[in-house]
């Protein structure tokens, strides 16, 4: 199993600038990439400080001249957002400007407050017909002249200009559904899940599913990947409730994806104050105590337990989610943690071929 971290650069008032969060970032790709993570993720956020993240390649391009071997993936970008032409040609651009070391994951998008800005109000539920056509049209501009004549995008003979370095770019789906299970394996994609709030049932299910379409798929060569995405925070076997402090910051990042998705107050700045806890009164997936179950929460022992299981469920790539609403200096500190006392009990995989 392969181990890659999920960063963002977050916010949650002025106390921290821009240029310091960014530094920030930065220090924990290369700490992961010197502990041997395999890729590390940037998404793409519009206008949310809480996810700094208007666009993952700049960001990524960057990381490519302070890294040397450690993958950059777009994780994801929203696919009514981009015209085929343009994120084929941009995510070559990275890969060659890399060394061959880009990955890109897609997802339909899910915030309606982004759609509002981004998409004159399309709904947010209607991104998945972007992302269908998006995947196949920039995997065939990839590979040389195409004219693309769809529902969403039409567009003469065209190419993606530069061409990748690697032979097939690696493309992932944020999946969740079967059918957007099937379409990832269909279309020779890996898969990326995130079980959110849910326990380790949840993991199994998505692994079902992914199972399942490849077993409906013996067409396809080579089989899939499949990452699971999942908010972590180590903490040192002599701390007992070294737990609590991060299952209450990821309880603060819920709060806070929650008034951000739910869309029903303007954001002043670009912040929004988390939704209250009372809100969540009876729901017990928001409480710490389950988020210490559900979330990757523990000492590296329990760590380590938890996703030998992941391991055995057949999950190539485990994504370690740093955003957590809580310091650089706690965030730094977990990561070494899983570095120094989690990953050398797992024989990592090779990274994807180029």
């Amino acid at each position: 199993m392969r181990f890659s971290l999920f960063v963002h650069m977050e916010r949650y008032d002025d106390s921290i600038s821009h240029e310091e969060n960014w530094a920030n970032l930065v220090e924990l790709a290369q700490i992961a990439e010197k502990g041997g993570f395999g890729t590390v993720w940037i998404g793409e956020h519009h206008a949310m400080e809480y996810t700094v993240s208007p666009n993952p390649l700049p960001q990524l391009a960057y990381l490519a001249a302070k890294t040397s071997k450690i993958r950059l993936g777009c994780g994801t970008i929203i696919a009514p957002f981009w015209s085929p032409i343009r994120a084929a040609g941009e995510l070559a651009l990275l890969d060659v400007i890399s060394g061959g070391r880009a990955e890109v994951g897609v997802a339909r998008g899910a915030y309606q407050f982004e759609f509002d800005r981004m998409s004159d109000g399309m709904a947010a539920a209607d991104g998945g017909a972007h992302l269908r056509e998006l995947v196949p049209a920039m995997k065939a501009l990839w590979a040389g002249d195409y004219a693309h004549d769809g529902d969403v995008w039409k567009f003469p003979t065209s190419t993606s200009v530069p061409k990748p370095v690697q032979r097939d770019l690696p493309v992932w789906v944020a999946a969740r559904s079967p059918e957007s299970h099937d379409f990832a394996v269909a279309n020779g994609c890996n898969v990326m899940v995130t079980p959110l709030m849910k326990g380790d049932e949840e993991v199994q299910s998505l692994v079902e599913k992914y199972e399942t379409a490849i077993a409906d798929h013996p067409e396809i060569a080579q089989r899939p990947e499949i990452m699971v995405l999942r908010h972590t925070y180590v903490h040192a076997e002599d701390e007992p409730e070294g737990w609590r402090a991060a299952a209450e910051g990821v309880q603060k990042f819920y709060r806070t994806f929650d008034a951000w998705f739910g869309n029903k107050q303007d954001p002043v700045d670009g912040f929004m104050e988390p939704s209250p806890i009372e809100k969540f009164a009876g729901r017990e997936e928001f409480s710490p105590e389950s988020l210490h179950k559900s979330a990757m929460i523990g000492t590296p022992a329990e760590v380590v337990e938890r996703l030998r299981r992941y391991e055995e469920l057949g999950v190539t790539e485990f994504s370690f989610w740093n955003d957590n609403t809580l310091s650089h200096a706690e965030k730094k500190r977990s990561l070494e943690l899983f570095i120094e006392q989690v990953m050398p009990h797992f024989a990592q995989v090779e990274a994807l071929q180029k």
